[in-house]
């Protein structure tokens, strides 16, 4: 059996706390509220951004549309003035004053046609410019959510990997200053998920919070005070002064 001075055996006590703590430590850091509101919102801004370029590009689609319309109803109207100046003009026979006239017509009835679809394309734009609007909007008020959740999320880890590391750098100091046998039964036990050292509290390892029986207190009672002491139940190496 392993054996260590009591007194350095004591020192798994403080070994222990401080990867109490820095588990701690760590298990905040992985679990902060922050992340999860930043991994939820950032799910979110590509849900947004792909209805924000769809809104965009309709929106694009409506102006473009909008601007042809403009300038075959400009050409439609122009061609009408022409015609009809030609016509006030009375130059030309009566066969060519009522092609003008009947072309005038013509073209008053298209220009109708037209400006009907330009209404009609203006207020699909209206519609598109609003729905843009409200996506840009809802965009705009998830990245502050996001922006702001990160802030925060960078001051806790600044503060978290400070702890952590006034942590790590004691418990380092103390693990160099315990025989390389002890401190390598301690590591076997702790890398295996467990707590590695605990106090025996009267009968009950402070491990695994178990009371161990008469027959094994009676043992761990007559092993001799440098012996290494292990919990029968846990594993734990057990401090029992």
């Amino acid at each position: 059996m392993p054996k260590a001075d009591p007194f350095v055996q004591r020192r798994l006590l403080d070994l222990a706390g401080f990867d109490q703590k820095i588990n701690a430590a760590e298990h905040r850091r992985a679990n902060l509220p922050e992340l999860a509101v930043i991994a939820a919102g950032s799910a979110r801004l590509a849900e947004l951004r792909n209805s924000k370029v769809m809104a965009e590009t309709e929106v694009s689609d409506l102006e473009r549309a909008t601007r042809k319309l403009d300038n075959e109803i400009d050409q439609v109207r122009s061609r009408a003035e022409r015609d009809a100046q030609r016509l006030a003009s009375g130059a030309g026979n009566a066969r060519d004053m009522e092609n003008l006239q009947h072309e005038i017509t013509s073209l008053a009835r298209r220009q109708g046609v037209l400006e009907d679809e330009a209404l009609e394309l203006m207020e699909q734009k209206e519609t598109a410019d609003t729905a843009l609007a409200a996506v840009q909007a809802e965009f705009d008020s998830a990245s502050a959510e996001v922006a702001a959740a990160e802030v925060r999320r960078d001051d806790h880890f600044a503060e978290i990997d400070a702890e952590l590391g006034e942590q790590r750098a004691g418990r380092a100091a103390l693990a160099d200053g315990l025989p390389p046998e002890l401190a390598a039964m301690y590591e076997r036990i702790r890398k295996s998920g467990k707590v590695a050292a605990a106090k025996l509290n009267g009968g009950r390892c402070d491990a695994c919070r178990i009371d161990l029986d008469r027959v094994e207190l009676g043992a761990i009672a007559a092993a001799p005070s440098d012996d290494i002491v292990r919990c029968p139940e846990c594993g734990a190496i057990l401090i029992r002064w």
